[in-house]
């Protein structure tokens, strides 16, 4: 069940976070850095989410917030790895939508449990 919750409020997030890169990199930006830009919100935004629906804050939320912090750096370095990748394929290039949600689909596990840890602090 913790997983349904943490999807749906995730989702709330990464729809934010589609968006707005969908946006940057339509109009301003290239599709490495709207992905920096909008990852950042989308990480912001599930932060809240995540400390007032999912999970029970077993730490200072100074220490949850940094520990996620990292997380979602973490988690944002691997997502641009594989935006960066994937626009290099001939067969993927300029199918943004394609390969944000790739990356965005490669990343959920890594961050549900990762944040189960600064949240939590514990994994399983």
């Amino acid at each position: 069940m913790m997983k349904v919750k943490f999807a749906m409020s995730s989702s709330l997030a990464t729809l934010v976070d589609y968006v707005l890169y969908q946006v940057l990199v339509r109009y301003f930006f290239s599709p490495v850095v709207s992905n920096l830009i909008s990852a950042t919100v989308g990480m912001v935004i599930n932060f809240f989410l995540q400390k007032k629906y999912i999970f029970k804050l077993k730490r200072s939320v100074k220490i949850a917030f940094i520990i996620s912090l990292f997380v979602s750096v973490g988690g944002i370095g691997i997502s641009t790895s594989i935006i960066h990748f994937l626009n290099k394929s001939e067969m993927l290039a300029g199918n943004q939508y394609i390969i944000k949600a790739i990356a965005t689909g490669t990343v959920f596990f890594y961050n549900f449990y990762m944040k189960r840890f600064a949240f939590e602090k514990r994994f399983i």
